[in-house]
Protein backbone atom coordinates (compact mmCIF):
# COMPACT_ATOMS: atom_id res chain seq x y z
CA UNK A 1 0.00 0.00 0.00
CA UNK A 2 1.37 3.46 -1.08
CA UNK A 3 -0.14 6.74 -0.59
CA UNK A 4 -0.13 8.76 -3.88
CA UNK A 5 -1.01 12.31 -5.01
CA UNK A 6 -4.72 12.07 -7.36
CA UNK A 7 -3.96 14.64 -10.00
CA UNK A 8 -7.69 14.98 -10.45
CA UNK A 9 -8.12 17.07 -7.11
CA UNK A 10 -6.62 18.50 -4.18
CA UNK A 11 -5.35 16.24 -1.81
CA UNK A 12 -4.53 12.17 -1.81
CA UNK A 13 -5.73 8.65 -1.79
CA UNK A 14 -5.02 5.57 -1.17
CA UNK A 15 -3.23 3.65 -4.07
CA UNK A 16 -3.08 -0.12 -3.87
CA UNK A 17 -2.34 -0.86 -7.51
CA UNK A 18 0.06 -3.42 -6.92
CA UNK A 19 -1.98 -5.89 -4.99
CA UNK A 20 -5.05 -5.28 -7.71
CA UNK A 21 -7.60 -4.02 -5.11
CA UNK A 22 -10.85 -2.68 -7.06
CA UNK A 23 -12.95 0.12 -5.30
CA UNK A 24 -15.84 -3.14 -5.51
CA UNK A 25 -13.57 -5.02 -3.74
CA UNK A 26 -13.55 -2.23 -0.69
CA UNK A 27 -16.70 -1.96 -0.65
CA UNK A 28 -17.30 -5.41 -0.14
CA UNK A 29 -15.02 -5.19 2.55
CA UNK A 30 -16.38 -1.85 4.30
CA UNK A 31 -20.09 -4.08 4.17
CA UNK A 32 -18.64 -7.10 5.89
CA UNK A 33 -16.76 -4.91 8.82
CA UNK A 34 -19.46 -2.76 8.88
CA UNK A 35 -22.23 -6.14 9.60
CA UNK A 36 -19.66 -6.56 12.28
CA UNK A 37 -19.96 -3.46 14.00
CA UNK A 38 -23.91 -3.35 15.28
CA UNK A 39 -23.96 -2.09 19.03
CA UNK A 40 -26.15 -5.32 19.86
CA UNK A 41 -22.46 -6.51 20.04
CA UNK A 42 -21.42 -4.25 22.59
CA UNK A 43 -24.95 -5.22 24.90
CA UNK A 44 -24.47 -8.93 24.09
CA UNK A 45 -21.34 -8.91 25.81
CA UNK A 46 -21.70 -6.63 28.59
CA UNK A 47 -24.54 -8.58 29.67
CA UNK A 48 -23.01 -11.95 28.97
CA UNK A 49 -20.10 -10.56 31.07
CA UNK A 50 -22.35 -9.34 33.55
CA UNK A 51 -23.77 -12.58 34.19
CA UNK A 52 -20.55 -14.35 34.37
CA UNK A 53 -18.90 -12.22 36.52
CA UNK A 54 -21.89 -11.75 39.31
CA UNK A 55 -21.66 -8.44 38.82
CA UNK A 56 -25.24 -5.87 37.87
CA UNK A 57 -23.45 -4.24 34.86
CA UNK A 58 -20.26 -3.94 33.24
CA UNK A 59 -18.67 -1.46 30.34
CA UNK A 60 -16.18 -2.03 27.46
CA UNK A 61 -13.15 -0.12 27.15
CA UNK A 62 -10.02 -0.50 25.08
CA UNK A 63 -6.93 -1.61 27.21
CA UNK A 64 -7.01 -3.07 31.08
CA UNK A 65 -5.10 0.18 32.07
CA UNK A 66 -7.62 1.88 31.46
CA UNK A 67 -10.11 0.03 33.12
CA UNK A 68 -7.81 -0.08 36.34
CA UNK A 69 -7.39 3.72 35.74
CA UNK A 70 -11.35 3.77 35.50
CA UNK A 71 -12.08 1.99 38.25
CA UNK A 72 -9.44 4.03 40.89
CA UNK A 73 -11.00 7.37 39.69
CA UNK A 74 -14.59 5.65 40.63
CA UNK A 75 -13.73 4.62 43.94
CA UNK A 76 -11.31 7.36 45.26
CA UNK A 77 -13.15 10.69 44.28
CA UNK A 78 -10.76 12.59 46.55
CA UNK A 79 -7.70 13.88 45.23
CA UNK A 80 -5.09 12.58 47.20
CA UNK A 81 -6.44 9.47 48.27
CA UNK A 82 -4.67 6.59 49.37
CA UNK A 83 -4.55 3.39 47.28
CA UNK A 84 -2.98 0.25 48.76
CA UNK A 85 -1.61 -2.35 46.42
CA UNK A 86 1.20 -4.23 45.97
CA UNK A 87 4.90 -3.33 45.27
CA UNK A 88 5.18 -5.61 41.75
CA UNK A 89 1.46 -5.39 40.88
CA UNK A 90 1.08 -4.53 37.18
CA UNK A 91 -1.12 -1.27 37.90
CA UNK A 92 1.47 -0.14 39.96
CA UNK A 93 4.38 -0.36 37.94
CA UNK A 94 3.58 -0.98 34.28
CA UNK A 95 0.55 1.44 33.69
CA UNK A 96 2.56 4.63 33.80
CA UNK A 97 1.65 5.97 37.20
CA UNK A 98 -1.70 7.19 35.92
CA UNK A 99 -3.25 6.73 39.46
CA UNK A 100 -1.09 9.87 40.32
CA UNK A 101 -0.63 11.70 37.13
CA UNK A 102 -4.19 12.01 36.46
CA UNK A 103 -6.30 10.45 38.97
CA UNK A 104 -4.30 12.29 41.89
CA UNK A 105 -3.95 9.30 43.89
CA UNK A 106 -1.57 8.54 46.20
CA UNK A 107 -0.28 4.71 45.71
CA UNK A 108 1.46 2.77 48.96
CA UNK A 109 2.86 -0.06 48.10
CA UNK A 110 3.14 -2.79 50.14
CA UNK A 111 5.46 -6.13 49.78
CA UNK A 112 5.01 -8.77 47.50
CA UNK A 113 4.54 -12.25 49.16
CA UNK A 114 5.89 -14.90 46.24
CA UNK A 115 2.32 -16.24 45.91
CA UNK A 116 1.43 -12.30 45.17
CA UNK A 117 -0.48 -12.08 48.12
CA UNK A 118 -0.09 -9.24 50.89
CA UNK A 119 0.47 -9.62 54.77
CA UNK A 120 -2.78 -8.76 56.15
CA UNK A 121 -1.64 -7.84 59.58
CA UNK A 122 0.68 -4.88 57.51
CA UNK A 123 -2.42 -4.12 55.12
CA UNK A 124 -4.81 -3.62 58.23
CA UNK A 125 -1.93 -0.85 60.21
CA UNK A 126 -1.97 1.03 56.94
CA UNK A 127 -5.89 0.76 56.45
CA UNK A 128 -6.28 2.04 60.25
CA UNK A 129 -3.32 4.74 59.80
CA UNK A 130 -5.02 7.45 58.23
CA UNK A 131 -8.84 7.33 60.43
CA UNK A 132 -8.75 10.10 62.11
CA UNK A 133 -5.36 11.72 61.51
CA UNK A 134 -4.44 14.90 60.05
CA UNK A 135 -1.42 13.93 58.38
CA UNK A 136 -1.81 10.67 56.53
CA UNK A 137 -3.64 9.98 53.76
CA UNK A 138 -6.63 8.37 54.20
CA UNK A 139 -6.77 4.86 52.78
CA UNK A 140 -10.20 4.56 50.22
CA UNK A 141 -9.03 1.51 48.33
CA UNK A 142 -7.31 -1.64 47.95
CA UNK A 143 -6.03 -3.11 44.75
CA UNK A 144 -5.18 -6.90 44.14
CA UNK A 145 -4.40 -8.69 40.96
CA UNK A 146 -5.53 -12.25 40.35
CA UNK A 147 -3.56 -13.89 38.39
CA UNK A 148 -0.56 -12.27 39.45
CA UNK A 149 1.78 -11.69 36.80
CA UNK A 150 4.87 -10.49 38.72
CA UNK A 151 5.02 -13.59 40.62
CA UNK A 152 4.61 -16.33 37.54
CA UNK A 153 1.13 -16.24 36.99
CA UNK A 154 0.02 -17.05 40.64
CA UNK A 155 -3.63 -17.63 41.54
CA UNK A 156 -4.96 -15.57 45.17
CA UNK A 157 -6.35 -18.55 47.14
CA UNK A 158 -9.97 -18.01 47.62
CA UNK A 159 -9.70 -17.81 51.58
CA UNK A 160 -7.19 -15.21 51.32
CA UNK A 161 -9.57 -13.28 49.01
CA UNK A 162 -12.21 -13.29 51.57
CA UNK A 163 -10.48 -12.01 54.57
CA UNK A 164 -9.16 -8.86 52.45
CA UNK A 165 -12.47 -8.01 51.40
CA UNK A 166 -13.63 -8.45 55.42
CA UNK A 167 -11.25 -6.19 56.36
CA UNK A 168 -12.03 -3.77 53.72
CA UNK A 169 -15.59 -3.63 54.62
CA UNK A 170 -14.53 -3.47 58.70
CA UNK A 171 -13.07 0.20 57.72
CA UNK A 172 -15.22 1.14 54.81
CA UNK A 173 -12.67 0.72 52.55
CA UNK A 174 -13.65 -0.79 48.62
CA UNK A 175 -11.54 -3.43 47.38
CA UNK A 176 -10.86 -3.75 43.23
CA UNK A 177 -9.60 -6.33 41.56
CA UNK A 178 -7.13 -6.08 38.85
CA UNK A 179 -8.62 -9.30 36.72
CA UNK A 180 -6.74 -8.99 33.60
CA UNK A 181 -6.13 -12.43 33.52
CA UNK A 182 -8.81 -13.11 35.93
CA UNK A 183 -10.07 -16.59 33.70
CA UNK A 184 -6.81 -17.57 34.07
CA UNK A 185 -7.72 -17.67 38.00
CA UNK A 186 -10.67 -19.26 37.76
CA UNK A 187 -9.83 -22.49 35.54
CA UNK A 188 -7.24 -23.11 38.23
CA UNK A 189 -9.27 -22.52 41.04
CA UNK A 190 -12.38 -24.83 39.39
CA UNK A 191 -15.04 -22.06 40.68
CA UNK A 192 -17.25 -19.79 38.62
CA UNK A 193 -15.50 -16.33 38.09
CA UNK A 194 -18.48 -14.53 40.01
CA UNK A 195 -16.94 -17.25 43.09
CA UNK A 196 -14.13 -14.39 42.77
CA UNK A 197 -15.32 -11.09 42.34
CA UNK A 198 -18.00 -11.46 44.87
CA UNK A 199 -15.09 -10.79 47.14
CA UNK A 200 -14.35 -7.11 45.57
CA UNK A 201 -16.32 -4.51 44.86
CA UNK A 202 -14.82 -3.90 41.19
CA UNK A 203 -13.21 -5.69 38.96
CA UNK A 204 -11.16 -5.44 35.13
CA UNK A 205 -11.37 -8.07 32.65
CA UNK A 206 -9.04 -8.30 29.85
CA UNK A 207 -9.59 -9.67 26.69
CA UNK A 208 -6.44 -9.32 24.77
CA UNK A 209 -4.53 -11.55 26.75
CA UNK A 210 -5.52 -15.44 27.35
CA UNK A 211 -8.93 -14.67 26.26
CA UNK A 212 -7.23 -13.82 22.50
CA UNK A 213 -9.11 -10.98 21.56
CA UNK A 214 -7.37 -8.23 19.51
CA UNK A 215 -8.29 -5.48 21.74
CA UNK A 216 -10.51 -4.53 24.99
CA UNK A 217 -11.34 -5.37 28.59
CA UNK A 218 -14.49 -4.47 30.50
CA UNK A 219 -14.98 -2.84 34.15
CA UNK A 220 -17.47 -4.73 36.25
CA UNK A 221 -19.73 -3.25 39.47
CA UNK A 222 -22.73 -2.25 40.66
CA UNK A 223 -25.02 -0.24 38.23
CA UNK A 224 -24.04 3.36 39.93
CA UNK A 225 -20.42 2.40 39.26
CA UNK A 226 -20.90 1.70 35.56
CA UNK A 227 -22.62 4.79 35.23
CA UNK A 228 -19.65 6.59 36.51
CA UNK A 229 -16.87 4.37 34.74
CA UNK A 230 -18.88 5.82 31.58
CA UNK A 231 -18.28 9.07 31.97
CA UNK A 232 -14.82 8.65 32.85
CA UNK A 233 -14.42 6.44 29.98
CA UNK A 234 -15.58 9.77 27.57
CA UNK A 235 -13.28 11.84 29.75
CA UNK A 236 -10.28 9.37 28.87
CA UNK A 237 -10.76 8.91 25.55
CA UNK A 238 -12.20 5.77 25.38
CA UNK A 239 -15.43 5.57 23.73
CA UNK A 240 -15.50 4.62 19.90
CA UNK A 241 -17.82 4.07 17.10
CA UNK A 242 -18.41 1.19 15.03
CA UNK A 243 -16.67 -1.03 17.50
CA UNK A 244 -19.09 -3.94 17.61
CA UNK A 245 -16.25 -6.44 15.87
CA UNK A 246 -14.60 -5.78 18.88
CA UNK A 247 -17.31 -6.93 21.20
CA UNK A 248 -17.84 -9.63 18.93
CA UNK A 249 -13.98 -11.18 19.03
CA UNK A 250 -14.22 -10.82 23.05
CA UNK A 251 -17.61 -12.95 22.71
CA UNK A 252 -15.46 -15.57 20.96
CA UNK A 253 -12.72 -15.45 23.31
CA UNK A 254 -15.17 -16.07 26.53
CA UNK A 255 -16.79 -19.23 24.50
CA UNK A 256 -14.12 -21.24 25.02
CA UNK A 257 -12.36 -20.18 27.48
CA UNK A 258 -12.08 -22.98 30.10
CA UNK A 259 -11.01 -25.21 27.47
CA UNK A 260 -8.63 -22.90 25.55
CA UNK A 261 -7.33 -22.08 29.01
CA UNK A 262 -6.84 -25.45 30.39
CA UNK A 263 -5.09 -26.23 27.69
CA UNK A 264 -2.43 -23.23 27.94
CA UNK A 265 -2.12 -24.09 32.05
CA UNK A 266 -1.41 -27.84 30.99
CA UNK A 267 1.31 -26.56 28.00
CA UNK A 268 2.69 -24.19 30.50
CA UNK A 269 3.41 -27.25 33.02
CA UNK A 270 4.32 -29.39 30.27
CA UNK A 271 7.34 -27.02 29.57
CA UNK A 272 8.18 -26.62 33.21
CA UNK A 273 8.60 -30.27 33.71
CA UNK A 274 10.46 -30.51 30.26
CA UNK A 275 12.87 -28.09 31.56
CA UNK A 276 13.55 -29.02 34.57
CA UNK A 277 14.35 -32.27 33.45
CA UNK A 278 17.46 -30.77 31.39
CA UNK A 279 18.98 -30.13 34.71
CA UNK A 280 20.77 -27.51 33.05
CA UNK A 281 22.92 -24.94 35.64
CA UNK A 282 21.94 -22.38 32.99
CA UNK A 283 18.35 -22.37 33.77
CA UNK A 284 15.94 -23.86 36.59
CA UNK A 285 12.60 -23.60 37.16
CA UNK A 286 9.97 -24.90 39.75
CA UNK A 287 7.13 -26.28 38.16
CA UNK A 288 5.38 -26.89 41.82
CA UNK A 289 5.25 -22.54 40.91
CA UNK A 290 3.02 -22.89 37.36
CA UNK A 291 -0.08 -22.57 38.58
CA UNK A 292 -1.75 -20.91 35.72
CA UNK A 293 -0.27 -19.83 31.53
CA UNK A 294 3.19 -18.66 32.80
CA UNK A 295 6.69 -19.79 33.39
CA UNK A 296 9.25 -17.92 35.41
CA UNK A 297 12.85 -19.48 34.36
CA UNK A 298 15.93 -18.20 36.46
CA UNK A 299 19.11 -17.62 34.30
CA UNK A 300 22.87 -17.58 35.77
CA UNK A 301 25.68 -17.68 33.95
CA UNK A 302 24.77 -15.32 31.56
CA UNK A 303 22.27 -12.21 31.00
CA UNK A 304 18.81 -12.78 30.59
CA UNK A 305 18.48 -10.86 27.11
CA UNK A 306 21.40 -13.03 25.77
CA UNK A 307 19.40 -16.18 26.70
CA UNK A 308 16.82 -14.62 24.80
CA UNK A 309 18.32 -13.83 21.84
CA UNK A 310 19.74 -17.03 21.40
CA UNK A 311 16.45 -18.64 21.63
CA UNK A 312 15.64 -16.70 18.63
CA UNK A 313 18.22 -16.99 16.33
CA UNK A 314 18.84 -19.72 13.85
CA UNK A 315 22.46 -20.86 12.60
CA UNK A 316 22.61 -23.36 9.40
CA UNK A 317 24.71 -25.32 12.31
CA UNK A 318 21.68 -25.52 14.14
CA UNK A 319 19.45 -26.66 11.16
CA UNK A 320 21.89 -29.57 9.44
CA UNK A 321 21.69 -30.55 13.13
CA UNK A 322 17.84 -30.36 14.39
CA UNK A 323 16.39 -30.08 10.83
CA UNK A 324 13.86 -27.28 12.23
CA UNK A 325 14.57 -23.72 11.58
CA UNK A 326 12.54 -22.99 15.48
CA UNK A 327 12.47 -19.71 16.93
CA UNK A 328 10.67 -18.94 20.59
CA UNK A 329 10.13 -15.84 21.98
CA UNK A 330 10.72 -14.72 25.27
CA UNK A 331 10.20 -11.84 27.61
CA UNK A 332 13.97 -10.81 29.69
CA UNK A 333 11.88 -10.35 33.07
CA UNK A 334 14.02 -9.57 35.40
CA UNK A 335 18.20 -9.39 36.01
CA UNK A 336 18.07 -13.00 36.52
CA UNK A 337 14.95 -14.31 34.74
CA UNK A 338 13.05 -15.14 31.70
CA UNK A 339 9.02 -15.40 31.41
CA UNK A 340 7.37 -17.63 29.28
CA UNK A 341 3.76 -17.04 28.28
CA UNK A 342 1.09 -19.24 27.03
CA UNK A 343 -2.14 -18.69 24.70
CA UNK A 344 -4.30 -19.62 22.43
CA UNK A 345 -2.02 -19.32 19.26
CA UNK A 346 0.84 -21.98 20.95
CA UNK A 347 -0.30 -25.51 20.86
CA UNK A 348 1.94 -28.53 22.26
CA UNK A 349 3.42 -29.29 19.19
CA UNK A 350 4.83 -25.50 19.65
CA UNK A 351 5.52 -26.57 23.14
CA UNK A 352 7.73 -29.54 22.37
CA UNK A 353 9.82 -27.75 19.41
CA UNK A 354 9.99 -24.57 22.36
CA UNK A 355 12.01 -27.42 24.83
CA UNK A 356 13.62 -28.51 21.97
CA UNK A 357 15.10 -25.42 21.11
CA UNK A 358 15.99 -24.93 25.09
CA UNK A 359 17.75 -27.95 24.75
CA UNK A 360 19.92 -26.88 21.86
CA UNK A 361 20.66 -23.30 22.80
CA UNK A 362 22.12 -25.18 26.27
CA UNK A 363 23.80 -27.20 24.56
CA UNK A 364 25.69 -24.94 22.34
CA UNK A 365 26.25 -22.54 25.49
CA UNK A 366 28.29 -26.12 27.40
CA UNK A 367 30.18 -26.67 24.43
CA UNK A 368 30.90 -23.19 23.30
Amino acid sequence: MKTTENPSRKGFSIGCSSRGVSSRNLKSVFKMVESCCHPLWFEELQATAAELLGVERTLFVPTNTMANLISVMCHCRRRGSQLLLGHECHLHVYEQGGVAQIAGVHSHPLPDLPHGTLDLAELERLVTRGLGSPYHPVCELICLENTHSSSGGRVLPMEYLRQVHLLAQRYGVRVHLDGARLMNAAVALGVPPACIVEHCDSVSLCFSKGLGAPVGALVGGPKDFIEEAWRLRKALGGGMRQAGVLAAAALVGLADAEEMLQRDHQNAQRFARGLQELASPVCSVDPTAVETNMVMVRVDGLPPEELCRRLQAVSADEVAQTGRVVRVLLFPWAERSVRAVWHRGVSAQDTELALGKWAFVLRTLRTG
